[in-house]
C-alpha cells in the first residue's frame, strides 16, 4: 500500500514543499529512504522505529520504502521523522490522516517526543504560500510557526498527542498567534559619549541613509564606543523586515520558543580571525554567515586592516547586489545581506600615525604595508570615511552630557519618512540602497552644484562608483534637512567625507 502526506525543505532560506510517500509491500524486513536523503535523513530509520515502539505502535515487519519528492533535490535534517512514522503508521493502517493540507515537521526522539527543528519560519511561509491550511510541528517551534498567519498550527509534545487529536480521542487546541511583547531593553546612549561631535553628525548621516562608513582614529578614541551605540538611533524594523531577518536566524536555529521573532536590528561583530566562509556564509551544507545575519542591521568590523585579504574582499559583491550567493557542487543557495558596513581602524600598527605628540614609531614602509590590507575596490564601497581624534582633557574633565541617542534617532526617524515616501513601491528602502539608475533621478543638481562636483571629480580623482556615494550621502543630507533639492552646502558636507586620505598626506 502507497500512502502520501506533505513535509517541507530548504532552499537556502525559502522552503518548497515535499511529498513523502510511503509503501509498504510484501517481501523481507527492509526500510529505505530514496529522494537524496542526507546522512541525518537516513539516519531518522532507527528514531522512526524506535519512537513507534515506544509508543505503542506496531512496527510493520515487512518492506518499506519512503520516497522524498521531489527526489533530485537533496533533502537534510532531522525534520523528516515525524512525516515518516505517519506516513508509515497511516500506511500500515493503524491511524488515519486527514486531507493532504496538512503540512507535517518535527525531529523525534525514541521515546516518542517531539523535538524542535530548524528552519520552521521559513517553511511555514512557503507551506502558507503553496495553499496549505495545517502545519504540525514540535511544541517548541509552535510560536514561530504562527508568525506565517492564516494558518492552524498544532504544536504536540510527543507523537501519542498527535494521534490522540487525530483519532478525536483528546483533540488539540490550535496554537494561538504570537504577540511580541512590549520591548523593554535599553540600547547604549550617546549621551555618554565625551566630546567628538563631527563623528556624532557623521554617524547620524550614516544611520538616516543607511550608508556605509570607516572611522579612523588613535586608540581610545572612541571608535568602538560610538559603534556600539549607532543602533540606538536607527528606525525600528518593520514587520516584514523582522520577518526577513528572522528567517535567516531560523534557518540558523537561534530562535527561542519564547521570542521567535527578531524585533531589533541586528548588531554583528564578528572578530578578526573570522574565516571567509564564517563572514559569507558556506559549508558542505550551505548556512548564511555574518553579513546576512546583519541583514537589515549593522555589520561591526574593528580593527579592519587585521582581518585576513581573502575575507574582506568576499564583501565586494554583496556589498553591491545586497545579497550573497554560495555555490557547491550540489547546487547554489542565496542569502539577503542588505547591511550597513561600519568599519574602525588605527591609522597604523602602533595606531599614532600622524598624531601631534609624534609618538608614532612607525616607519613610512611599516605604515603603507598596514593600510595595503584595505583595497581600492573596498573602499570605493565604503559612502564615508571619517577622522576620530584622540578626544582631549577638557571634553573628558566635563559633566556635561551630550545630545541624547532619543533626540537623535528623531532626525534619523524623519528622514528616513521622506525616503520611504521617495521610495514607495520600490525594493529600495533608503538612499544608500539606490541604484545607479535611481541615483541620477532623485539626486539632480543645480549649475552651483554641478560645477562644485565637477572640481571634486577632477582634484580628488574620484571614480564614478564614488561619485555616485557621494550624491547619495548628499541626497540624506538633504533629507535631515528637510530640503526637497540638494544645495550646495549638502553637498560640500557630502564631499568632506571623501576627502581623508589613508597613510601620507
Amino acid at each position: 500500500m502507497v500512502f502520501q502526506l506533505c513535509s517541507m525543505g530548504l532552499a537556502g532560506i525559502s522552503g518548497y514543499p515535499v511529498e513523502v510517500e510511503c509503501c509498504i509491500s510484501a517481501g523481507l524486513p527492509n526500510f529505505d529512504i530514496v529522494g537524496l536523503p542526507d546522512a541525518a535523513v537516513r539516519e531518522s530509520r532507527e528514531r522512526v522505529r524506535a519512537a513507534a515502539t515506544s509508543c505503542g505502535f506496531r512496527f510493520p515487519v515487512t518492506r518499506i520504502t519512503i520516497n522524498l519528492a521531489p527526489a533530485g533535490t537533496k533533502k537534510s535534517g532531522t525534520l523528516y521523522d515525524l512525516p515518516v512514522l505517519m506516513g508509515i503508521l497511516a500506511a500500515s493502517g493503524q491511524i488515519r490522516l486527514p486531507d493532504k493540507n496538512w503540512v507535517f515537521l518535527g525531529e523525534l526522539s525514541m521515546s516518542g517526543e517531539l523535538r524542535p527543528v530548524s528552519g520552521v519560519l521559513p517553511m511555514a511561509l512557503a507551506a502558507k504560500k503553496a495553499g496549505f491550511d495545517t502545519i504540525v510541528v514540535p511544541e517548541a517551534n509552535g510560536a514561530e510557526a504562527t508568525l506565517a498567519g492564516d494558518m492552524r498550527v498544532y504544536a504536540p509534545k510527543t507523537v501519542s498527542q498527535l494521534c490522540e487529536h487525530l483519532t478525536g480521542m483528546s483533540p488539540m487546541e490550535p496554537v494561538a498567534p504570537w504577540v511580541p511583547e512590549m520591548d523593554t531593553r535599553t540600547h547604549l546612549d550617546f549621551e555618554d559619549v565625551k566630546g567628538q561631535e563631527n563623528v556624532k553628525r557623521a554617524l547620524e548621516i550614516a544611520a538616516a541613509g543607511s550608508h556605509n562608513i570607516l572611522m579612523v582614529g588613535p586608540p581610545g578614541a572612541g571608535k568602538s564606543m560610538l559603534a556600539k551605540r549607532l543602533p540606538s538611533i536607527l528606525p525600528e524594523m518593520s514587520r516584514e523586515e523582522s520577518l526577513e531577518v528572522s528567517q535567516i536566524y531560523s534557518v540558523l536555529g537561534l530562535l527561542t520558543k519564547e521570542q521567535p521573532l527578531v524585533t531589533r536590528r541586528p548588531f554583528r561583530s564578528p572578530h578578526h580571525t573570522v574565516s571567509p566562509a564564517g563572514l559569507a556564509g558556506g559549508g558542505s551544507t550551505p548556512k548564511p554567515g555574518e553579513i546576512s545575519m546583519a541583514h537589515n542591521g549593522i555589520l561591526f568590523l574593528d580593527e579592519l586592516p587585521e582581518f585576513s585579504k581573502e575575507t574582506l574582499e568576499i564583501m565586494r559583491q554583496p556589498l553591491e547586489d545586497g545579497k550573497v550567493t554560495i555555490s557547491r557542487v550540489s547546487g547554489s543557495s542565496s542569502y539577503p545581506s542588505r547591511f550597513m558596513l561600519v568599519c574602525a581602524m588605527n591609522p597604523c600598527k602602533c595606531g599614532w600615525y600622524g598624531h601631534p605628540s609624534g609618538r608614532c614609531t612607525c616607519s613610512q614602509k611599516a605604515v603603507d604595508q598596514y593600510l595595503s590590507r584595505i583595497s581600492g575596490p573596498l573602499l570605493d564601497r565604503i559612502d564615508m570615511i571619517i577622522e576620530v581624534p584622540a578626544v582631549e582633557f577638557e571634553a573628558l574633565s566635563s559633566r556635561e552630557k551630550g545630545e541624547s541617542s532619543a533626540s537623535i534617532k528623531t532626525r534619523v526617524d524623519a528622514a528616513r519618512r521622506i525616503q520611504r515616501d521617495r521610495f514607495v513601491g520600490t525594493e529600495v528602502a533608503s538612499n544608500g540602497g539606490m541604484p545607479p539608475a535611481q541615483v541620477q533621478k532623485v539626486c539632480r543638481l543645480d549649475e552651483a552644484c554641478t560645477k562644485l562636483m565637477k572640481m571634486a571629480f577632477e582634484t580628488m580623482n574620484l571614480t564614478a562608483r564614488s561619485y555616485d556615494r557621494i550624491l547619495r550621502v548628499a541626497r540624506t543630507i538633504a533629507d535631515l534637512d528637510g530640503s526637497e533639492e540638494i544645495g550646495p552646502s549638502h553637498l560640500a558636507e557630502a564631499i568632506q567625507y571623501r576627502t581623508f586620505k589613508l597613510g601620507r598626506n
